[in-house]
């Protein structure tokens, strides 16, 4: 009989922010460092920027892409702001679902080496340790 490890609550809320992150979180999902900002310098258009930069710190987050950025609470948006010194953030919406978002996720999986995990050739040996430890203890 298969056992439900997460329940439905916990799966809605995987890949969503639940709520505002704390100031810690900020500093250690939401800080851009030098090589971050080599990355964002391609693009020219705040907007892309600001896009790019909330996709990047979203998948350090949550583990996963947002299927829609809107979702990011203010506060990281401010946070990213900040850092990336950006005056008018108006119009970054219509980043949201455009195709430079879509290019913009294969850039950073490809520059971060994030994979999926259900296509990716690492799932074997992953699940090959967990049993191996799930057996042994």
């Amino acid at each position: 009989m298969p056992a439900q490890i997460l329940t439905p609550e916990q799966v809605a809320r995987y890949g969503h922010y639940t709520g505002e992150p704390s100031p810690a979180q900020l500093a250690k999902y939401f800080h851009l460092d030098d090589r971050d900002i080599s990355n964002l310098s391609r693009w020219h258009e705040g907007r892309t920027r600001l896009g790019y930069a909330l996709q990047l710190c979203a998948v350090r987050f949550l583990g996963s892409f947002l299927s829609d950025l809107t979702e990011t609470p203010p506060v990281a948006i401010e946070y990213v702001v900040q850092q990336l010194d950006l005056e008018d953030t108006s119009g970054w919406e219509a980043y949201v679902g455009s195709r430079t978002e879509i290019r913009h996720r294969q850039f950073i999986k490809v520059h971060y080496g994030y994979e999926e995990f259900h296509r990716s050739q690492r799932t074997f040996t992953l699940l090959r340790r967990l049993y191996a430890r799930a057996w042994l203890t």
